[in-house]
């Protein structure tokens, strides 16, 4: 059982950084941002989706 739920809560991260991530990329900060934004969220998925969350350009993404 504890490998299911760890599987599930590694799903639940992977979806919540690739909407961060996308949210990044339609946000309206320079170029040079946005890939600083995705490589912190891609190579930190858990503490870059917390410092996303905090300080992070938004984007105007509807789902």
């Amino acid at each position: 059982m504890g490998s299911t739920f760890n599987g599930f809560i590694g799903l639940i991260i992977l979806a919540l950084d690739i909407w961060a991530i996308l949210n990044v990329l339609k946000s309206g900060a320079e170029t040079g941002m946005k890939i600083l934004w995705v490589l912190l969220i891609a190579l930190l998925p858990v503490l870059g989706l917390i410092i996303w969350a905090i300080a992070g350009p938004r984007g105007d993404v509807r789902v």
